[in-house]
């Protein structure tokens, strides 16, 4: 019974701040992956995306130029920039001696770019055919979104990480979800997409750096 006792007081000292934030986000995303999959494939979600195209479409009214602007930005979650990321990134952070840090960059990239398409042809959701630019694939779950949290929400770890500068970790989190929102503003992905792109992508940073950390420990 001591032992026990022993044991439960040490687990508790070791559930920080920080651990007891992480594993309630990576439960609330999984939850919200789980639920989206569910209202996509086994509801009604056509009311609900058929809205955000709307007030998409308001909003592409309202100011015409704004579609250019749009499509710079949706660059910044194309596979072009996701692979030169992938590759120069981790090689500078190597270089400079960061070598936790390049492991995490890549696997954020690499890992979730793969478990995005193993989930899009589980699923094999098709694309909105009111697609304003021509994007292959399938729909569900939005790779922009998706990988994008990754690259993002993982800089943003480590900007916290290492300087606590929430400033520009919450710049970097908005970065990835203004990402996302341009794929609902082009037609290219459903807002369903998206959300579960989000979801996915928070998921994916928290299981890199659980994983990056304790195979760290364990060296």
């Amino acid at each position: 019974m001591n032992r026990l006792t022993q044991f439960l007081l040490r687990l508790l000292g070791q559930l920080t701040a920080e651990l007891l934030l992480v594993g309630g986000a990576f439960v609330l995303a999984f939850t919200a992956f789980l639920l989206l999959t569910r209202f996509v494939f086994g509801g009604h979600p056509e009311h609900f995306d058929q809205a955000a195209f709307d007030a998409a479409d308001r909003l592409r009214a309202a100011w015409p130029g704004l579609e250019p602007w749009v499509k710079r930005v949706t660059f910044f979650g194309s596979l072009r920039w996701f692979v030169a990321v992938a590759v120069l990134g981790p090689a500078l952070l190597w270089w400079l001696g960061r070598r936790r840090e390049a492991v995490e960059i890549f696997a954020a990239i690499a890992g979730s770019a793969l478990l995005n398409q193993l989930i899009k042809h589980f699923f094999g959701r098709v694309r909105p055919v009111s697609a304003l630019i021509y994007q292959p694939g399938l729909s569900f779950p939005s790779g922009h979104a998706m990988i994008g949290l990754a690259l993002y929400g993982m800089l943003a770890w480590q900007l916290w990480r290492h300087g606590r500068h929430p400033v520009g970790a919450a710049a970097l989190l908005l970065w990835a979800l203004l990402i996302g929102c341009t794929r609902i503003f082009l037609h290219v992905h459903y807002a369903t997409d998206v959300l579960a792109g989000f979801a996915a992508g928070v998921v994916w940073v928290i299981v890199v750096q659980w994983t990056v950390r304790e195979k760290g420990r364990r060296v």
